[in-house]
């Protein structure tokens, strides 16, 4: 299990085995969305690392796969091994973390970085400490706590249950495997929520979501510009102040995107990501359009554009 990239870059290990591995400077410059990390570790020190998986998604798609096996330079306990059945002569002659990290580094840095849960985040900063390296400056985006707002009624939010859930094949406990089921996990969220990358990393939606199951929509004044207009937002966590601007201009805000519907905003600006065009609520409402509804889809921008004009003669692309 040596490394490997899908995308051409025809990495290789060197033949001296005591020199930092040196990444390929085009893995810095691929046009990722982000990129998702998985690790294995040797015992019950988090620093143990034994094997790392890393898969990069561009697009709604891979586009970069990355995996080592890594010597620990620790003992390996019977448990670990019966998980991801990795052993101590299965490293033997690997690399250690310290060489491996410059190639992780340009993948991860800089970049959004999706683990499920906090413990490879933790597990790769364990290893920097124990180096005497600096922790990887990422991005971090938990795929648990996704994956446990689009899908609450599955009955644990395990890599392998969610993968059975949506259907991905899955080989539990192989990093390059979680590490891609993780990314997808983020995929099929956003496409089943409406809620984009952006969205996702900014927090707050885990606030909205619990406030907005507490108290209503904000009551729409009787007069406005908006008034007659029934809006829908596939993202409103982007931001948080659009209802109740569409509230005061006299706009109802909808539970969700319905033949109803007359705007519908999906973004916090133009141009419109690739993820939110292929999502499911956005194709719906393309659909909607094609058969004749009265809908337009609109960014936040354009939204509060429309409101400004007062409503009238405002033209979307």
């Amino acid at each position: 299990m040596l490394d490997q990239l899908s995308a051409g870059l025809g990495l290789r290990l060197a033949a001296d085995l005591t020199l930092p591995l040196t990444p390929d400077p085009a893995i810095r410059d691929l046009d990722l969305d982000f990129v998702v990390v998985d690790v294995e570790t040797a015992c019950s020190r988090s620093s143990s690392i034994c094997q790392i998986g890393i898969v990069g998604f561009a697009g709604g798609r891979e586009v970069l796969t990355y995996e080592s096996l890594i010597d620990p330079e620790d003992r390996f306990d019977a448990f670990n091994t019966r998980l991801h059945g990795i052993g101590a002569k299965h490293v033997r002659g690997k690399p250690n973390y310290a060489r491996l990290h410059g190639m992780i580094s340009a993948h991860l840095g800089g970049r959004v970085a999706v683990a499920h849960s906090n413990f490879d985040r933790a597990a790769l900063g364990a290893a920097c400490a124990n180096a005497g390296l600096p922790v990887i400056d990422a991005r971090w985006l938990d795929s648990v706590r996704v994956a446990r707002h689009a899908w609450p009624d599955l009955p644990s939010h395990k890599l392998n249950v969610v993968a059975a859930h949506l259907g991905l094949e899955h080989r539990h406990h192989d990093a390059l495997s979680d590490a891609r089921v993780a990314g997808w996990t983020i995929l099929k969220a956003m496409d089943h929520t409406g809620i984009d990358l952006d969205g996702w990393m900014a927090g707050p939606w885990r606030r909205q979501v619990a406030k907005s199951a507490r108290s209503p929509w904000p009551t729409p004044a009787e007069n406005g510009p908006l008034a007659g207009e029934r809006v829908a937002f596939m993202s409103r966590h982007s931001d948080p102040e659009l209802p109740a601007i569409v509230a005061d201009a006299g706009g109802r805000i909808m539970s969700g995107l319905g033949e109803t519907t007359t705007l519908f905003v999906v973004a916090a600006a133009r141009p419109f990501t690739f993820g939110i065009r292929r999502s499911a609520n956005y194709q719906k409402a393309e659909a909607l359009i094609a058969a004749g509804k009265s809908l337009r889809i609109l960014s936040g921008d354009e939204l509060r554009a429309l409101v400004s004009a007062g409503a009238g003669g405002f033209k979307t692309n």
